[in-house]
């Protein structure tokens, strides 16, 4: 299950936690900071309609800084860079973002390379370092997953199967939006090596957000007052950014790049249908969809699928989570009951009142395992998994035994594309492998790209106080425990937690968009121009 004490490191109940400094502000800093200055007149002045989440267009004229380089050493300036747009009029009416929050809007999917260098505008950047362009595999990263998907933070889909620009609804509402491009797994040099693996991604957005607040003052916006945002492996490293802020663990990495001196801690975290806390997560998997069949109707296989559920237990318990609103510890035996509870039946009772009377009835005809009282909808855990229908992926679904996953490529190393990252994976490995042990780095790596280890017991103070995440209800993509989780470790560390799934949406759905950007506005306290 997972991985054991390591040098520094704390093992409570099987889970790995990082040894906090009593000082937890990073000591890293930049041996040319001189040459991290935001020029102020380096824009382009740009003009666009954008179409708010209520549809309404609104014209927005704004300021748009391009591909400006985030570390002073960078390894590959195509990623390691951010783009920067700052309304100034909107719909005639002149517009004072200097103290508007931040949007920090990450455009990672499928733990791919993201690049904002060739954007033209506002929500423009977030190509993958796919070969052919911008549209990446499913932003699990799985092997295993199909469908075609947009790179993650920027383009989600809403319940009308619209793309949704986070970027520019934040722009719309007169806010500072910052769009970091990051390094990602299937990066290789002339030599054939990987430099985009574990921990690359997160270093790299740790790096943006200092080069932000190191700005102060020189980028327009309140610095201090930073969101970020991001959807399957960006909601991840979201969620992370949200955790991790101030963590020394990653001093050594963003020194190596020359990251400005200053915090890369964030004021409040968004994330979208996360794909995180990977050494727990095919256990995860197989206790939520392991009754599933696979899309062709084939199970899969059962002792594999038991072993892995197991695993969860033993982890699930270890964690001492305790559910929202009163429910008590989260278990492997009640947690059934508390997503029903908790999520699954609020989110189709909000579904079916927003229908007409007529496309209620229809619904309700289609869908006879509810139980529809005009009020509330009642179902079990059940009958939820069989509407969801087939799952997505095998299993294990994330540390493939024949290294076949983009979870098994992100912890490459060197000139190795993939490797295993728990000791179940290695041990049951079909590569020839399975004789030999996890490599030693391993745990470090597991530890600086989950977020729980920042939440759970060694709880870092530096972490944002705001959360919001949403989850789709037919997502198979991950496991509706992974998101839960987060969010009842934050509620429990005393955070605001705003989290809730979107009946019968998949993996990437995103339909509130207008409720997280006047969110932004509430947690920040902001009270200036909102556009909403």
């Amino acid at each position: 299950m997972g991985i054991g004490a390591t040098a520094g490191v704390a093992a409570v109940g099987g889970i790995a936690l990082s040894a906090q400094a009593s000082d937890d502000t990073s000591t890293a800093s930049s041996s040319a900071s001189g040459s991290l200055v935001f020029d102020p007149d380096g824009y382009k002045k740009l003009t666009t309609t954008i179409t708010d989440a209520d549809g309404t267009d609104h014209e927005v004229t704004y300021h748009f800084w391009k591909a400006i380089t985030y570390v002073a050493k960078p390894v590959d300036e195509t990623y390691q860079c951010l783009n920067v747009s700052v309304p100034v009029e909107i719909d005639g009416t002149a517009v004072d973002a200097s103290n508007a929050p931040v949007l920090l809007a990450n455009s990672v999917g499928g733990y791919m390379p993201s690049s904002v260098a060739e954007a033209t505008g506002v929500g423009g950047g977030g190509t993958t370092g796919m070969p052919g362009g911008g549209a990446s595999a499913s932003p699990s990263a799985s092997a295993s997953a199909g469908g075609e998907v947009q790179s993650g933070g920027n383009a989600m889909v809403n319940a009308r199967g619209e793309m949704v620009s986070l970027p520019k609804l934040a722009l719309a509402a007169g806010y500072v939006v910052v769009e970091p491009g990051a390094r990602g797994r299937t990066l290789k040099n002339a030599e054939g090596e990987y430099y985009g693996t574990a921990p690359a991604a997160i270093v790299d957005l740790k790096a943006a957000v200092r080069y932000v607040r190191a700005n102060k003052g020189r980028i327009p916006g309140n610095t201090d007052r930073i969101v970020s945002s991001g959807t399957s492996a960006g909601g991840a490293l979201s969620s992370l950014l949200g955790a991790s802020g101030d963590s020394r663990l990653y001093d050594k990495y963003l020194k190596e790049l020359g990251a400005a001196d200053a915090s890369d801690a964030i004021f409040a975290t968004g994330a979208w249908c996360p794909i995180t806390d990977l050494e727990h997560a095919d256990g995860a998997y197989e206790w939520n969809w392991g009754t599933n069949t696979l899309g062709g109707g084939s199970q899969v296989d059962q002792t594999v699928s038991k072993e892995l559920k197991a695993q969860f237990a033993e982890y699930q318990a270890a964690l001492k989570l305790r559910g929202l609103n009163g429910f008590g510890l989260l278990t492997a035996r009640n947690y059934d009951e508390y997503l029903v509870r908790q999520y699954m039946q609020p989110s189709a009772t909000t579904y079916l009142k927003a229908l007409s009377d007529s496309e209620r009835a229809t619904y309700l005809a289609a869908n006879t395992f509810i139980t529809w009282d005009g009020k509330k909808a009642i179902f079990t855990w059940d009958d939820f998994l069989t509407h969801v229908g087939a799952r997505k992926k095998d299993a294990p679904s994330f540390d493939a035994f024949d290294l076949s996953t983009g979870e098994n490529n992100l912890f490459g190393t060197g000139t190795t594309q993939a490797r295993h990252f728990t000791a179940y994976g290695q041990r049951n490995d079909t590569t020839g492998l399975s004789g030999k042990r996890l490599d030693s780095d391993i745990p470090e790596k597991l530890r600086l790209m989950n977020p729980m280890y920042f939440l759970v017991e060694k709880a870092n103070p530096q972490r944002a106080k705001h959360w919001w995440i949403r989850l789709g209800t037919k997502d198979t993509d991950t496991s509706h425990t992974v998101s839960a989780n987060i969010a009842a470790a934050a509620a429990g560390l005393g955070d605001e937690v705003n989290h809730l799934y979107y009946w019968d949406e998949g993996h990437g759905a995103n339909t509130d968009p207008g409720d997280f950007i006047t969110w932004i506005a509430k947690v920040t306290g902001y009270t200036g121009y909102t556009g909403y």
